[in-house]
């Protein structure tokens, strides 16, 4: 399958008719990092993060040599993208599970509400794959599948489940089993205090059968008051099952803990060298290419026979600020005493890891098919018949756009990005703390609500709007910061002899980390400096609030 949407094909045409429309002709974006700038042996070792920029919550699974990863997707459409890769490392893009309205209704959810944490599985059983997930607004559900890349089914909703985070399990003996994160039984003896269920699973009848057992309370170390355990994974090894979750909260105490038993259903034996990953102790605040945050793991055993963890991560530029949201790892996993360690204690994750021989003999046939790790550029040209994969929409979309031999065009509609609707405007990642992205656009406004150009969002009422408009009835330019409460920061008039007509008009974003530079050019002049060391901490995850990364966006609105 091409990595492209399959939301909606627009065929190639003429952008005449559509005079009152935006038409961008290329978006570029190169990303220019210091911890992808390193002199490694690319044959021998890669790169962590292995998806860089707002790939929270990963999960994965195998079926014979193919690995398959998804990632939270939150109130984007398509929801819940999959990559797929033979060795863990070098990954391709692969679709969306839930790429039908049917599948992902969004309509008026927040940006960080929708899809939580969805998990994969594959069940040798009756050959099908399982994506099972929450969406906020609508419920627990799962979707399955024959072969990931042709397709979903259409969710089954599972309302026993009250909580998030559901995981399949399937035994050896065909029996499956959900775990989710919920209220504990009976009272809460603190704030933050949660459970783990297990519910048995009819996998001939797609259904919960029974009620749940409560198999752990609170977490590891009751007595400490552990808080948010939550993102299990069940699975099992030999003799013993093992129950893996994420604790501590998502920000800088996060952490992986481990359980294992004889049953599902326990009881269950806490490891003796929990948390088994974490950054949030034992470490040099002022380590370079500093990851913070780690936790909510997936595991997987290779066809090989060793086994590895995904994990999320973050890398924050100053203190706990970072705008790239929550990347997606990879380290190997050892064995200690019949317990997996992801990470020893007090060590920092590497920037650069070393492959096993087995991911060495397969690395000179691979790369990665996709923009997801190290330093790299694009450009789209919108000249196909549809959107590359990393193209984004927010909530459910209508037709707005359409692909030309001139470029991308985009009937505007009203609704802004602060609003909790569905605007006019496609979204695609900032993957790197240092990055340049720039657009051409051609856009002709007929007031001063109707406006187009770049933007810049974390948040519903935390982004950046830099757009061509009018002001007093003359074409200008505008940048805008929102951080609860809007600030026009820089604004100018556009003075060529066809401003006021769509005449292509060139914007640029530098970002360094939590300072963005502004640019723009009107026709085929130089660049010229709007705006220089603009505050762009209102872009990170820790000053807004929320679960996603900055995304940066093609947007006109009327």
């Amino acid at each position: 399958m091409k990595p492209i949407l399959s939301l909606l094909v627009m065929a190639s045409l003429s952008v005449s008719s559509f005079a009152q429309d935006a038409v961008f002709q290329n978006f570029k974006y190169t990303g220019n990092e210091s911890r992808f700038a390193k002199n490694i042996d690319t044959s021998k070792e890669y790169y962590n993060p292995v998806l860089a920029g707002f790939y929270p919550d990963p999960s994965l699974c195998r079926k014979g040599d193919t690995y398959y990863l998804v990632n939270s997707s939150f109130s984007f459409y398509p929801g819940v993208p999959l990559s797929t890769s033979k060795d863990l490392i070098h990954w391709k893009p692969a679709g969306y599970v839930l790429n039908r309205e049917s599948q992902l209704p969004l309509t008026r959810q927040n940006i960080s509400g929708g899809i939580f944490a969805p998990a994969i599985s594959y069940n040798e059983k009756n050959k099908t794959f399982y994506m099972i997930t929450t969406n906020v607004g609508a419920g627990n559900f799962f979707v399955k599948s024959k072969d990931p890349e042709k397709g979903w089914s259409d969710p089954i909703y599972l309302p026993k489940v009250n909580g998030i985070d559901p995981s399949f399990f399937f035994d050896k003996d065909g029996k499956g089993y959900i775990v989710h994160n919920g209220p504990v039984t009976g009272k809460q003896e603190y704030e933050g205090q949660r459970a783990i269920r297990l519910f048995e699973f009819d996998v001939k009848g797609d259904s919960i059968k029974g009620d749940f057992t409560e198999i752990v309370r609170g977490g590891t170390h009751v007595q400490k008051n552990p808080i948010w355990i939550e993102g299990p994974h069940l699975f099992r090894v030999g003799k013993y099952y093992y129950l893996m979750c994420a604790e501590g909260g998502t920000c800088d105490w996060h952490s992986e803990v481990i359980f294992r038993a004889k049953s599902p259903k326990g009881p269950w034996e806490e490891c003796p060298d929990n948390p088994i990953l974490t950054q949030r102790t034992g470490l040099d605040p002022n380590r370079p290419d500093i990851v913070t945050s780690a936790g909510h793991a997936d595991i997987v055993q290779s066809k090989e026979g060793d086994w590895w963890a995904v994990f999320l991560g973050c890398r924050p530029y100053q203190d706990d600020f970072y705008n790239t949201g929550r990347d997606t790892y990879l380290l190997p996993v050892t064995w200690k005493n019949g317990w997996p360690i992801i990470q020893p204690k007090n060590t920092a994750i590497p920037a650069v890891s070393k492959m096993t021989k087995w991911q060495e003999k397969l690395s000179a046939g691979l790369k990665n098919q996709g923009e997801f790790s190290g330093n790299f550029s694009y450009e789209d040209k919108f000249d196909g018949e549809s959107l590359n994969q990393r193209w984004m929409f927010l909530r459910n979309p209508s037709a707005f756009w359409k692909t030309s031999s001139e470029g991308l065009v985009i009937s505007p509609k009203h609704a802004k990005i602060n609003e909790k609707e569905s605007p006019s405007v496609i979204f695609t990642r900032q993957q790197h703390t240092n990055f340049t992205a720039e657009t051409t656009v051609r856009f002709a406004p007929t007031s001063e609500k109707t406006q187009a150009g770049l933007v810049l969002m974390q948040k519903e009422d935390h982004n950046f709007v830099f757009v061509k408009t009018l002001r007093a009835g003359k074409p200008v330019l505008v940048l805008e910061r929102a951080e609860r409460g809007n600030a026009v920061i820089a604004s100018t008039e556009l003075t060529g002899v066809h401003a006021a007509g769509n005449e292509p008009l060139r914007l640029k974003v530098v970002g360094n980390g939590r300072y963005y530079d502004f640019y723009y050019a009107e026709g085929d002049a130089d660049y010229q400096l709007l705006a220089k060391g603009v505050d762009a901490v209102n872009l990170s995850t820790h000053q807004s609030g929320g679960f996603i990364g900055a995304v940066i966006g093609l947007y006109a609105v009327k």
